[in-house]
């Protein structure tokens, strides 16, 4: 919101992000809308004028007048007028990543699909992010020209049919949609051409707008898209209010750079104005600051984010993601706005009354949908080599509840709560395939380069251990010896204390080695059963017949017929340990 300090006139500011597949004609539909074009906007990046494709988010604004359901109950207006800001984020595959940065600050979607080719693979993961992101959506098929005109109403009707059942099983599925020509004969033409069908457009989105949340309390956090300097002004930083609200002389930090500054004015759209709050689109202007240290960002209140070297997120697995998500794979994170590459770690609730993992196949989810179970250091975990998928009977989405463990390449300044989108960006970009692999929230952050050794070992994340070995002969009615439990190199000094159980039934506990090569001693405090004794007893008769000549390699490597009795030993282990002990329940 704003106040203009002519008129006093107050805004409702209202983000609509302009998303689709490269060549959809975003920009000559945004601009077609404008009518105050932004600094940022309009492909304003020389690498982007030479390709024709938005390399950065793009934004430019129009005002309307503020359509009667805005209007409050008894019929007054809370606002004289509304502004629509157009976010134009990039079709290009590579930079999804900022269109991600753009798709927080969204409050209606809308894509773009060219009509003659219908939905494409950045098509589909426009539509994701908007899911993730964004509570409204209209699809405008662009390119209407294009269609021989005895022929366009039935292919327009054909192409708004395939986009209902594709948009079926998302939050979009009754979304309007509606057909344009933004810039006919193309982006080359000359601007004689009038759009076509834009002014429905403009009617359409008017309709579709509400009242955001917006609250200026809290701490500030602005998204800065663009930094520029004015001779004689100083470093305007133009961006979108987050949370919280700013005003002339407050003081603002840049984390990532570690400064403060004061501010010295507001603008929003070339109007000067005292401050602004969340929901709103300003340029901020800072003294004595080098704007090439900043081209895209956040500034906030001072002391209020924080740099992580690694975090925790609640997790969720995009179901068009077609590749696995494996512990100590790397994807890309996008969070708060920037992206970065993080090595991932599963972990979700113990399997239900199990020692045993959870498999991917037949384990219930330990609670069932929708989740509910909150993150906390006094829990234990269990350790997954991948992100288990529910099976059978289970709703789709409704995956056992689970957590994942980042650890960043280089450290990343965000809020706490934020939303965190792990992808696959390296994925080739003709390949028909969504590359975004999941998306969480943002529930603990670690500031401490150090953090392996001052915080992990507070999460108990931990995995099962089975070792089986042999029973190598009986020493007394209390005594057994074992062996292949362990190499012989291994320090057994370790082991000592912990329980067996033998293939019998009987169970023990380790006393110690036997000899050099990694053969040890069991005490079996309630003695050995009769039935153990008498199988034994036969085993060992079995062996002695062999005669003098194979007995020595008998004594090594008996058959495993002749050797019934097994050993076993479960115990399990912190992943975070630093004295990587075990531990038997």
């Amino acid at each position: 919101m704003s106040e203009s300090p002519d008129s006093r006139t107050k805004t409702l500011n209202f983000n609509v992000g302009v998303l689709g597949h490269v060549d959809s004609g975003k920009t000559s539909l945004a601009r077609s809308l404008s009518s105050t074009a932004s600094t940022a906007a309009f492909d304003k990046n020389p690498q982007s004028r030479e390709r024709g494709i938005t390399l950065d988010l793009g934004f430019s604004s129009f005002t309307v007048e503020l359509p009667d359901h805005l209007r409050d109950s008894e019929g007054q207006k809370q606002y004289d007028n509304l502004q629509f800001t157009l976010v134009d984020c990039p079709g290009h595959a590579s930079l999804i990543r900022t269109i991600i940065g753009g798709a927080q600050i969204i409050d209606l979607m809308m894509l773009v699909v060219d009509v003659v080719k219908g939905v494409q693979t950045q098509t589909a993961e426009c539509l994701l992010i908007g899911e993730l992101t964004c509570p409204r959506m209209v699809v405008v098929l662009n390119k209407i020209d294009l269609l021989p005109p005895n022929k366009r109403q039935s292919a327009i009707e054909k192409m708004t049919k395939r986009l209902h059942k594709t948009l079926e099983n998302t939050r979009f599925k009754e979304c309007p949609v509606i057909a344009v020509a933004a810039k006919p004969g193309g982006p080359e033409a000359p601007d004689t051409e009038e759009p076509q069908a834009v002014p429905e457009l403009i009617e359409l989105l008017k309709k579709q707008t509400y009242l955001p949340q917006r609250d200026p309390k809290g701490d500030l956090l602005m998204a800065v898209d663009h930094c520029f300097s004015i001779r004689g002004q100083g470093t305007v930083m133009t961006g979108t209010i987050l949370q919280g609200s700013l005003a002339i002389n407050d003081t603002v930090e840049i984390p990532a750079l570690k400064v403060t500054k004061k501010i010295k004015s507001v603008q929003m759209f070339r109007r000067p104005v005292s401050g602004a709050m969340q929901g709103d689109r300003v340029g901020v202007c800072v003294t004595q600051f080098d704007p090439k240290l900043l081209e895209r960002g956040v500034v906030c209140t001072p002391g209020s984010l924080r740099t992580l070297y690694a975090a925790l997120i609640s997790v969720r697995k995009i179901g068009y993601f077609k590749g696995s998500l494996s512990t100590r794979a790397k994807f890309h994170i996008t969070v708060g706005h920037e992206t970065v590459m993080a090595r991932v770690t599963f972990f979700g609730l113990p399997p239900l009354g199990a020692s045993e993992p959870p498999s991917v196949t037949n384990q219930p989810p330990s609670k069932p949908c929708p989740l509910d179970t909150p993150f906390t250091f006094e829990r234990e975990y269990f350790h997954q080599d991948e992100y288990v998928i529910a099976q059978g009977e289970a709703s789709p989405g409704c995956d056992p509840e689970q957590w994942a463990l980042l650890e960043f390449e280089r450290p990343v300044t965000c809020p706490l709560l934020c939303l965190v989108i792990g992808s696959k960006l390296d994925t080739d970009i003709h390949a028909n395939a969504c590359r975004l692999a999941f998306q969480g929230r943002l529930l603990q952050g670690f500031k401490d380069k150090g953090y392996a050794e001052s915080a992990l070992p507070r999460l108990h994340i931990y995995k099962t251990k089975h070792k089986e070995g042999q029973l190598e002969r009986v020493t007394d009615d209390y005594t057994v010896i074992g062996r292949n439990l362990f190499k012989k190199e291994t320090n057994l000094q370790l082991f000592i204390g912990l329980k067996v159980a033998l293939s019998t039934g009987e169970t023990g506990v380790i006393e110690g080695g036997f000899g050099q090569s990694g053969k040890f001693k069991i005490r079996v405090q309630e003695g050995l059963s009769p039935e153990t004794k008498q199988l034994l007893s036969s085993t060992s008769k079995k062996k002695g017949k062999g005669g003098s000549k194979g007995g020595a390699a008998n004594e090594e490597e008996p058959k495993t017929d002749s050797q019934p009795v097994s050993i076993h030993l479960h115990f399990k282990r912190y992943v975070f340990d630093p004295h990587k002990k075990m531990v038997q329940s």
